[in-house]
C-alpha cells in the first residue's frame, strides 16, 4: 500500500503536544464556520499543540435533526431547498476556504486535521462527501479522507469514498491517519490503517453516546496506537432559527451533542477522560515511546500477526464513476 509523508524527517521527536478541539459548528454558513476554525485554531497553536484535530463535518455542519424532508418513496420540495443551502455552504477542495485554513495551520505551526463536507468537483459538481482534511505546518494541504460509508440517514445527503483516500502520512511526531465516525466500527477499514503502521489515529465523530466510548478504547488497544476522538458539542441555538423552529425540532434539548471527546494512550487507558457539556479544547503530551512499550506483547501487524492465515487486500485506486472508450 501506498504512504504518504507528511514533512521531511529531520528527527523523530519522542514527544508532541496535541490538541483535540471540542467546539459547534456554525450550521449552514462556511464563511463564519472557517473563521471560528481559525479562531480555534489559533487558541491551540498559543496553548503549543503540534497536532490539532476538529471534529466531523465541522464545516459547515453535521446536520443533526434535520431530515430533508426525506421519507421511503418520496423527497419534498422544502427538503431539496435544505440540501441546496447545505451544499452552497459545502467546500471544494482545494479551494478558497482550504487556503485560508492552511495559513491558519501555518500561523498555529500545526499538523490540522478538520472534518468538512466536501463538494465533488470532479464530475457533476452535485454530490457531497463528509471528509477529514489533513493540513502540515508548513501549511500545505497534505491529503484527505472521505468517509467511506455514510451511516443511516446520512446517505441521504453524502456519497461513499473509495480506497484512494486512505492516507497515513509520516510526521517528526509518527504517522497519522484517521477514520470518520462509524467507520471505525470496520474491521478492515481499522486494518488498512494499522498494516499503515498508524501511530496517532484521530477519531472525529458525530456520536456522543457511551458506547462509543468503548470503541475508542479498543481501537487504541488494538491499533496500539494513540487515539484522538473529537466530537462537537453543539446546541439548538447554533442553528439558523429558521430550522432551530421547525415543529421536528420542539422534542430535541437544546443540547443537541454533548461532546465526548478525550485522548487515549496505546494500551487503552485515558490519558484525558471524556468531557461534555461544554465547548472546550482538550490538550495532552503524548510520549511515543509508550507505543514501542504497548508492542511488548502485541504488535496487530508484526509479531502477532498472523499473515500465512489472513491476508488484506485493500483497493486504492480511484473510481472512476463513468468510464469511457
Amino acid at each position: 500500500m501506498k504512504f504518504q509523508k507528511g514533512e521531511p524527517i529531520v528527527e523523530n521527536k519522542r514527544q508532541v503536544k496535541v490538541a483535540v478541539v471540542q467546539a459547534g459548528s456554525v450550521v449552514m454558513d462556511k464563511e463564519k464556520g472557517v473563521e471560528k476554525a481559525i479562531d480555534l485554531l489559533e487558541q491551540a497553536g498559543v496553548g503549543g499543540a503540534k497536532i490539532v484535530v476538529f471534529p466531523e463535518a465541522f464545516i459547515p455542519a453535521y446536520p443533526r435533526g434535520m431530515s430533508f424532508g426525506a421519507v421511503v418513496g418520496s423527497r419534498s420540495d422544502a427538503g431539496r431547498k435544505d440540501f441546496l443551502k447545505y451544499w452552497k455552504n459545502s467546500i471544494t477542495v482545494p479551494g478558497p476556504e482550504t487556503e485560508q485554513l492552511g495559513k491558519a495551520a501555518k500561523r498555529a505551526g500545526a499538523y490540522t486535521i478538520i472534518g468538512v463536507i466536501e463538494k465533488d468537483q470532479e464530475y457533476s459538481g452535485g454530490t457531497l462527501y463528509c471528509t477529514a482534511l489533513f493540513f502540515g505546518p508548513d501549511g500545505e494541504l497534505l491529503g484527505k479522507h472521505r468517509k467511506l460509508k455514510p451511516t443511516g440517514s446520512e446517505r441521504l445527503i453524502w456519497g461513499e469514498g473509495d480506497g484512494s483516500t486512505l492516507p497515513v502520512f509520516d510526521t517528526p511526531y509518527g504517522k497519522i491517519g484517521a477514520l470518520i465516525c462509524w467507520e471505525n466500527y470496520m474491521p478492515l477499514a481499522r486494518a488498512a490503517l494499522y498494516a499503515k503502521g498508524v501511530q496517532i489515529y484521530v477519531m472525529p465523530t458525530a456520536d456522543h453516546r457511551d458506547t462509543w466510548h468503548a470503541t475508542v478504547r479498543h481501537v487504541a488497544a488494538e491499533g496500539r496506537c494513540f487515539v484522538l476522538s473529537c466530537n462537537q458539542y453543539s446546541t439548538k441555538s447554533m442553528y439558523p432559527k429558521e430550522i432551530a423552529e421547525r415543529p421536528e425540532f420542539a422534542d430535541f434539548p437544546e443540547e443537541m451533542t454533548r461532546g465526548g471527546s478525550c485522548i487515549v494512550d496505546p494500551l487503552g487507558n485515558y490519558i484525558v477522560e471524556p468531557v461534555f457539556g461544554e465547548e472546550t479544547i482538550l490538550y495532552a503530551d503524548l510520549d511515543l515511546d509508550r507505543i514501542a512499550e504497548s508492542h511488548f506483547d502485541f504488535d496487530p501487524v508484526g509479531h502477532y500477526a498472523r499473515p500465512d492465515v489472513f491476508k488484506l487486500t485493500v483497493n486504492e485506486e480511484k473510481q472512476r464513476v463513468v468510464e469511457w472508450g
